[in-house]
């Protein structure tokens, strides 16, 4: 490692920096299989010690392996705007583009492949703010491994993001919505009830010191955990069964989002044997939500014939509002 850093700087620097990643790469294999790693990890140069050279080292040695601290502090701040750019059909599609915009960038740098990743990450995505950076960092980590990787199957990317925020929502919104928006009201309700200014600090920097730490937690280990688990899904084939797997989760969370969100009903009846029977008590005998998953179908169908999502939303309202002053919805 000594003798690889003092070649920084010179003709052979590039050299030098791959033969540490080599090592570091074997060692990671090694590290798995056999136990016995060198002890390259152990001398390398790092940013917490006092010598401007070291820090000069760490730095290269950051930039050439991976994403660095700048990268990586960019994406925990850009992720507080994920929701400054919401819209219906994308959510927060181009606030998480915006947050992985300059790894991105390093990451590659033709522009042919920069447009191409940050057009891959416009895909419809929406979870609980707080636990964002998780899946931002995890997706750096597999754009890192599809830079290197000629084979890698980019769809994987967009089937883990769907995948994920499902249940990590799930998780958030219980966290920070029901559990630690309320304690940290309490305790600040309890202090304002008295006239004391303090009730409304202590809320507001209470719940936010929690979103900051959980943001810091969450993006530090969906980026170790995608690099470390690309690393040895690559060589046993798992990222095709966790894309798999994925999509599937991703599709059962869409069906639960039909079922539970899209509300369709018909109020037309007609009578039968003196008995008045409404259509939709029908509708519900034979396949309950058949109504709503029409519906849904019907607009994924007019999308993929290159409809306007806009002329979409425009032709619901007018079709509701049509069936309600005629008496049919």
């Amino acid at each position: 490692t000594t003798i690889c850093c003092v070649l920084f700087d010179t003709p052979l620097e590039e050299a030098a920096l791959t033969a540490l990643m080599r090592q570091l790469e074997q060692d990671v294999i090694n590290s798995e299989t056999t136990g016995k790693v060198s002890l390259c990890a152990k001398w390398m140069p790092g940013n917490n010690t006092s010598s401007p050279e070291s820090r000069r080292d760490a730095a290269k040695l950051q930039h050439f392996l991976g994403m660095t601290a700048k990268e990586y502090r960019s994406i925990f701040w850009r992720s507080f705007t994920i929701q400054s750019s919401w819209s219906f059909d994308k959510m927060m599609a181009y606030g998480y583009m915006y947050a992985l915009e300059k790894p991105l960038r390093k990451i590659y740098p033709d522009d042919d492949d920069f447009y191409a990743a940050l057009k891959r990450h416009t895909e419809t995505f929406n979870i609980t703010p707080h636990v964002s950076p998780f899946i931002m960092t995890l997706g750096v980590a597999m754009e890192e491994e599809n830079a290197k990787e000629e084979n890698f199957d980019t769809d994987s990317i967009n089937n883990v993001k769907v995948g994920l925020m499902g249940p990590l929502s799930g998780i958030g919104d219980s966290f920070f919505w029901g559990t630690f928006r309320v304690i940290a009201a309490g305790i600040g309700i309890g202090l304002a009830q008295q006239g004391n200014i303090l009730g409304a600090v202590i809320y507001f920097l209470l719940y936010t010191s929690i979103h900051f730490i959980t943001k810091i937690i969450a993006g530090k280990y969906g980026y170790k955990l995608g690099t470390s688990f690309l690393e040895n899904a690559s060589e046993n084939h798992m990222m095709e069964k966790l894309s798999y797997g994925a999509s599937i989760l991703g599709m059962t969370v869409i069906g639960a989002m039909i079922a539970t969100m899209v509300s369709l009903q018909t109020t037309l009846s007609f009578t039968l044997s003196g008995t008045e029977t409404t259509l939709q008590s029908i509708f519900d005998q034979i396949f309950p939500g058949l109504l709503p998953l029409a519906a849904t179908f019907l607009c994924v169908w007019l999308y993929k014939k290159n409809v306007k999502t806009i002329y979409i939303i425009l032709g619901i309202f007018a079709l509701c509002i049509l069936g309600c002053a005629v008496g049919i919805l």
